[in-house]
């Protein structure tokens, strides 16, 4: 017996991949902006977390 699927069930794939392509697309874009940012930024003091060795 073959049974129609619903109009809904092929959307969910398309949806899917579309919130992915959206997802990866915003994740890059944030790669870029970090890296544009730290290579472009003005030079700042080291990291307070850096250890220090008693003299």
């Amino acid at each position: 017996m073959a049974e129609t699927l619903p109009a809904t069930d092929v959307a969910r794939p398309r949806l899917r991949s579309v919130i992915t392509t959206i997802v990866l697309i915003l994740i890059s874009v944030m790669i870029v902006r970090d890296i544009f940012v730290r290579r472009w930024s003005s030079p700042s003091a080291p990291a307070a977390d850096t250890t220090q060795h008693s003299r």
